[in-house]
């Protein structure tokens, strides 16, 4: 099994990649501003200023790491100033992904975002097909999607500094659920899933796409084991096999996304408006968590427990 440096590993979606990956056998590093609690024993944990770049590149050539997942990000559209969200996103790329060719790390893969596709836009966002897979186009309107996009730029860029020497990929996770979510714990917008489910307001910003944190740490998985085999720098969707909605995509999304009708009328049933179908077919990779089981399961934890 690999060595590997986690980014932002402390964070929400960290704490659950860490912990999957460490659970296959790997040796995980994170790498944050500080030290959690909620990480296992065997985790190694290093408190590091990823935004500065002398002291990350020292910090990754001690960790004689075999690959490097970069998450560390401000995570939340407009929770800062736009200057600081670009400022900021984009020193950490360069100086994480940079730092890690110069240690040597053979495998880089880092954190995008689905909202690098641009909807939402307060001028009108009208996709040419759904589902939007990774040959839609990416048109970013705010600085955390064009801060995205900038990182999936800055692994291309290494690319051609490196050839095939470093192997590189991109992932965009979805809408990110993490375990304790489903049991009614805040997501990161501060609403319940279940909310989330009951008013598709709540959702449709996103889209209606999710994810749940385990199957991110899976697709990571999957991800590092082929990236010798699969051409090199490529970008995949991370996200559910269904939408998070009870109601089909096909009338929900005109609903919230004026100019949609003509492509959402091809999401018939459950069809979320991400396709997950590019990691099928190179990695192998499936999602194995959806909403209906994970609440289903959470009824029945809370009946045990009255």
């Amino acid at each position: 099994m690999s060595r590997i440096v986690v980014t932002g590993g402390a964070g929400r979606l960290g704490r659950s990649l860490v912990a999957g990956l460490a659970q296959r056998g790997h040796g995980v590093v994170s790498f944050d501003r500080a030290r959690s609690d909620g990480l296992s024993d065997d985790v190694e944990q290093v408190d590091v200023d990823l935004t500065d770049a002398a002291a990350t590149a020292s910090a990754l050539s001690k960790a004689r790491a075999d690959a490097v997942i970069h998450l560390a990000a401000i995570a939340v559209p407009f929770s800062a100033p736009e200057d600081v969200i670009l400022r900021t996103n984009a020193a950490l790329a360069m100086s994480v992904l940079g730092g890690a060719v110069s240690a040597g790390i053979r495998r880089i893969v880092a954190a995008s975002s689905p909202t690098v596709m641009g909807y939402g836009a307060p001028t009108g966002w009208t996709p040419d097909r759904l589902p939007l897979d990774e040959d839609s186009p990416a048109l970013p309107w705010n600085a955390y999607a064009l801060s995205k996009l900038l990182i999936e730029q800055s692994l291309r860029m290494l690319q051609r500094q490196t050839g095939n020497a470093v192997r590189f990929a991109a992932f965009r996770p979805c809408y990110v659920i993490a375990p304790e979510e489903w049991d009614g714990a805040p997501t990161q917008q501060g609403h319940t899933v279940r909310e989330r489910l009951d008013d598709p307001a709540l959702s449709a910003p996103a889209l209606f796409n999710y994810v749940d944190a385990r199957d991110v740490a899976s697709f990571a998985h999957a991800l590092l084991a082929a990236l010798d085999d699969i051409p090199n720098g490529e970008v995949f969707f991370v996200g559910a096999d269904d939408a998070l909605a009870r109601e089909p995509l096909a009338g929900l999304l005109p609903r919230f996304h004026p100019g949609t009708a003509a492509a959402a009328a091809e999401l018939t049933g459950t069809t979320p408006a991400f396709s997950n179908a590019k990691a099928r077919r190179l990695l192998g990779w499936t999602p194995r968590y959806d909403w209906r089981t994970e609440l289903a399961r959470a009824d029945d934890r809370t009946d045990v427990h009255a």
